[in-house]
């Protein structure tokens, strides 16, 4: 069987146990947590123009000589797979894949909106494409959303990217992953560490940092986060790990950090976002407690354009 194909079973496989509400983890009881570190990194927007693939090679190396157990990629792997043929698609995938095995341990994937394949008809590409929308990205990387547990700590990795019939997307968590949560949380101790990825924002005060924001409001956030927020009540969320913004930021709700983190690709590749220099954000657990601390690398745009 070849790799593509095994990937592909094993995304269906999987994805057929996470819609019967079996999850990834399974049932997840109380252990004493143990002591680690993980790289939550964002928003590469790997691209072959403005030496992307060589700033990405750049904060991958600083990330594998900083002490890790893992990386959960935060979404946005490339720029942009929503308006582009596939030869091109295949090209920037294949080009992501092969930088992150500088990471050199093991990476967890979250879906971002530029991951979705051919969805604007500027691309050429017929919906019938059997790697439209989301089928590139669960062929080349798995599931879009899934949990697993590491040391005592449960990890929930949620799909923000929901395709429209008007061919374009919105933030939203839809109604078989909202079933899907409910019950993966429903088989974790309350005492349990939770520890939540997710491109979009479910929480963020990021509409307030910059112009009007005029058009498409239904990306800017999670739209229906609403139905969301309430599933983590009675459970020990202890943050949530956001993308899309590029910038930092944590707005805490109901004693749970929502923080955004700045991009592996600062302004797509343009210098700094809203003074959000590129970097990754190294996470720090401790008995059972979080802290998290941004790192930069010392990327220098080829075309600078501050913000």
């Amino acid at each position: 069987m070849q790799r593509r194909q095994f990937l592909s079973w094993t995304a269906m496989t999987t994805a057929s146990l996470a819609a019967a509400g079996l999850g990834v983890a399974g049932g997840t009881s109380a252990q004493r947590p143990a002591d680690f570190d993980f790289i939550f990194l964002t928003d590469t927007h790997l691209e072959q123009e403005l030496n992307a693939a060589g700033g990405c090679a750049m904060c991958f190396k600083k990330v594998r000589s900083t002490p890790a157990d893992f990386v959960i990629q935060g979404g946005d792997h490339t720029f942009d797979l929503l308006a582009v043929d596939r030869p091109r698609a295949t090209a920037l995938f294949d080009l992501y894949i092969h930088t992150e095995q500088e990471l050199g341990v093991k990476v967890y994937h979250t879906l971002g909106n530029h991951d979705l394949f051919g969805v604007f008809p500027t691309s050429g590409v017929a919906p019938s494409d059997n790697q439209y929308g989301k089928r590139m990205y669960e062929d080349r990387l798995g599931l879009t959303y899934y949990s697993f547990d590491h040391k005592g700590y449960h990890f929930i990795v949620l799909d923000s990217i929901q395709p429209t019939a008007d061919r374009s997307w919105e933030a939203a968590i839809d109604v078989p992953q909202l079933a899907w949560l409910k019950k993966d949380l429903a088989g974790v101790a309350a005492e349990v560490p939770v520890i939540v990825a997710i491109h979009v924002p479910l929480v963020t005060g990021a509409l307030s940092y910059g112009p009007p924001q005029t058009g498409h409001l239904n990306q800017q956030f999670v739209t229906n986060a609403y139905e969301v927020l309430p599933l983590f009540a009675g459970h020990n969320v202890i943050a949530v790990f956001q993308g899309h913004w590029h910038i930092n930021e944590v707005v805490t709700f109901r004693d749970v950090p929502y923080v955004t983190c700045g991009a592996v690709s600062g302004n797509w590749w343009h210098g700094t976002r809203w003074g959000t220099p590129e970097g990754f954000t190294v996470v720090s657990l401790r008995n059972g407690k979080i802290n998290w601390r941004y790192e930069t690398y010392g990327f220098q745009s080829v075309d600078p354009n501050n913000t």
